[in-house]
């Protein structure tokens, strides 16, 4: 765990700082906002909504990697990055961490608002061009928060798009990726079975649609309603079977969405690898640049545009 960092006057000047803003005084949520060092003064940057990973029950907003990627993701875009702080299972389980990603989007409409007062750093945000980010377990409350905000009014937000990295799905029947690779030494097939016994509601099983978004369930009539969806994926990682046959549902659905899945990469690459890192921020910012043309394959086998 790591403090955020308020001052630039450490050596090395950190990529970005960070502040702690609690969401609501019955929980532990909280926001750990992130903006560049050197925001820019003539233009809005978006705003990036970031979930961490850690298969429901591990981790936080102020573990180090996922700091170390929110302050990366600030830098280099430039992004203002709100990273939640969301409630863990077993003690929390399913939907509690929806819930409080769509309370950080409320937050983020109450700013854009300006009610009760707006925080200076979210000055820099356009409130026009939000998006949503998750990593493993966020990749999963992003596409439900997603949804489920599709039944509010969060105007002036807007939200543009979803960055799905890793995103961290299941189901009862094994996949073939899974097969394969069910003694992976980083999650194992049974350790995500465990885990998602401990995150979802008791007596559900993981063809719930909060574990298997295709199985069917409430959010089926509003999936075509989805802004452009980007979806990262590499072939070493067991469940990389359950982010394909996501996308070609929302394909299906007439969801934009673009895809990249890696040869020989595992899941969490970019927390280890920084030539991995770098190709992963640099695709995300090329999609949230919308440099992207829908329709037209792009740049190589595994990485395509459609609609």
């Amino acid at each position: 765990m790591v403090d955020p960092t308020l001052s630039s006057d450490s050596k090395p000047p950190p990529p970005a700082l960070s502040q702690d803003i609690f969401l609501s005084p019955y929980t532990k949520a909280y926001i750990r906002l992130y903006i560049p060092l050197n925001p820019p003064k003539d233009k809005k940057i978006p705003l990036i909504i970031y979930l961490h990973g850690g298969d429901f029950v591990l981790f936080s907003a102020s573990t180090v990697i996922f700091h170390n990627f929110c302050n990366d993701v600030a830098s280099q875009f430039p992004a203002v990055v709100a990273s939640v702080e969301y409630r863990l299972a077993p003690e929390n389980r399913l939907p509690a961490a929806y819930d409080d990603a769509l309370n950080a989007i409320f937050w983020a409409k109450n700013q854009a608002l300006g009610s009760g007062g707006r925080d200076p750093w979210m000055e820099y945000a356009d409130f026009s061009r939000v998006f949503l980010l998750g990593s493993g377990a966020g990749g999963n409350v992003v596409y439900h928060a997603a949804l489920r905000a599709l039944d509010f009014d969060i105007r002036p937000l807007k939200i543009r798009g979803l960055l799905l990295n890793h995103a961290y799905f299941g189901g009862m029947k094994s996949t073939q990726s899974e097969i394969r690779l069910r003694d992976d030494p980083y999650v194992a097939l049974y350790v995500n079975h465990v885990l998602w016994s401990l995150a979802l509601p008791k007596n559900l099983n993981r063809d719930h649609e909060f574990c298997n978004p295709i199985s069917g369930g409430t959010y089926m009539g509003r999936v075509f309603r989805l802004p452009k969806v980007y979806i990262k994926g590499d072939f070493g990682d067991l469940l990389v079977d359950r982010s394909v046959q996501l996308a070609q549902f929302l394909r299906s659905r007439r969801v934009s969405v673009y895809y990249r899945f890696n040869q020989g990469e595992f899941q969490g690459i970019e927390l280890l690898n920084k030539t991995a890192a770098q190709e992963l921020y640099d695709e995300m910012k090329w999609f949230v640049n919308e440099v992207c043309v829908v329709s037209e394959e792009i740049g190589s086998d595994r990485y395509h545009a459609s609609q």
